[in-house]
């Protein structure tokens, strides 16, 4: 279940994206975002639905991160590193003893 809310929410999180940057700009600081009505619907009508959109998509991604949130917190252990108990520290490996030499031993003469 939680798969299938994931996936919703990047849909959404991805429609939501795409309307606030279709959305016109008010301040005109980018320079973009102007010119004619020559759009399918009037701008009032626009910055409406827009508006609307942005408000049901905002209240989904919302709702949708608050329900992934409680479904993960069952699926995590509580931990505290004060309340646990120490470890015992490892005990440093003893080195290992000389190799015995490979070849045939010479006489000391």
């Amino acid at each position: 279940m939680a798969e299938v809310l994931l996936v919703a929410h990047l849909i959404v999180t991805t429609a939501l994206i795409g309307v606030v940057l279709i959305q016109k700009s008010e301040g005109g600081g980018l320079g973009i975002g102007g010119g004619g009505g020559g759009g399918f619907m009037t701008g009032r009508g626009t910055a409406n639905l827009l508006t609307r959109a942005t408000a049901v998509l905002a209240t989904l991604f919302m709702a949708l991160s608050l329900t992934l949130a409680v479904l993960n917190m069952g699926s995590r252990a509580p931990s505290s590193l004060l309340e646990s108990p120490p470890t015992a520290p490892a005990l440093p490996a003893t080195p290992a003893p000389p190799a015995a030499p490979a070849g045939p031993a010479v006489p000391l003469n």
